[in-house]
């Protein structure tokens, strides 16, 4: 009988303790709800959507079709800048040296180094340069070169080290007939907030300087997440679009709160704007609450 009356009285301990510590925190349902805005936005955009968003204070992840392999446009160029970075370091060349870009490298699309090409100029540029034009011009004829200098092997080989196996570049700019053969440049927004938070731990390179130049040519690219951000808050991000395709990868430095954020997709309608803007509102409006409240949501800090 003592037996008895021993347990119950530990079961109802057990369930007073859980009354007093609740069933989760206010936290939890402020992530749904973002993700019930996300959905909401995703039922009338005429495309398919996939968005990723890492709390890069405690690792936690947003994720809406995250998993989803989508065409990385232009924002296959941060693995590339990475790998440039990665061989650097080993010594396999400088950021200083310089390289020739002759008249027959030309290809179309984004950029400006393809107008002199075309005049029949040669071109000789540093490194530095080149990944410059890569990034914040996005020019197509840089890419190709910094391709040709590190070798697609090389850029998927340290993706795959780094556990980034949804990530490929299996293709240069402008290539229509690999376009056809489905040899796409792809990866998740899962991975691609993932590349980010290895850049911004300092993971992918040991030198503070690489990894902290990378991120600063980033914050110069001024896409749809730059647009919504208040402008006391960096950005490096890097977007890209090509025909039904549009996307954008990038940190949004908040204060007490940075987050990386992919926004994919695809199947994009001929009418459709770019999502990144709005989803990128939705995103750092949940990031704005979580930085400037306790963790029951009494607000601490009003909005900048």
């Amino acid at each position: 009988m003592r037996a008895q009356i021993a347990i119950a009285a530990w079961a109802i301990a057990l369930c007073l303790a859980g009354a007093s510590r609740g069933q989760g925190l206010p936290s939890e349902l402020l992530e749904q709800k973002t993700l019930e805005k996300i959905k909401a936005f995703d039922r009338q955009w005429d495309g398919v959507l996939g968005v990723a968003a890492l709390d890069l204070t405690d690792g936690r992840m947003l994720s809406y079709h995250g998993q989803v392999q989508f065409p990385q446009a232009s924002s296959i160029k941060i693995a590339i800048m990475l790998e440039l970075f990665r061989q650097v370091e080993a010594g396999a060349f400088s950021l200083d040296s310089t390289v020739t870009v002759a008249p027959e490298q030309w290809v179309g699309g984004s950029g400006t180094l393809q107008e002199d090409l075309k005049k029949g100029k040669t071109l000789r540029l540093t490194w530095n340069q080149l990944i410059d034009k890569m990034i914040i011009d996005s020019d197509n004829v840089a890419t190709n070169v910094c391709i040709e200098k590190v070798g697609m092997q090389s850029v998927n080989r340290t993706l795959k080290q780094l556990g980034l196996v949804h990530t490929r570049l299996q293709r240069k700019m402008m290539d229509t007939a690999a376009v056809r053969r489905n040899d796409e440049n792809i990866s998740t927004p899962e991975d691609m907030v993932r590349l980010l938070q290895i850049l911004f731990d300092g993971q992918a390179v040991d030198s503070t300087l690489f990894y902290g130049q990378m991120l600063d040519i980033m914050q110069k690219v001024r896409g749809g997440m730059r647009a919504v951000v208040p402008d006391g808050y960096p950005v490096a991000a890097k977007s890209g679009s090509v025909a039904g395709v549009r996307c954008e990868t990038g940190i949004v430095y908040l204060d007490k709160r940075p987050f990386a954020l992919s926004v994919m997709s695809g199947y994009n309608g001929d009418g459709s704007k770019n999502p990144v803007r709005t989803i990128t509102a939705r995103v750092l409006d949940h990031f704005e609450r979580l930085a400037h409240s306790n963790a029951y949501g009494h607000r601490t800090q009003g909005r900048r």
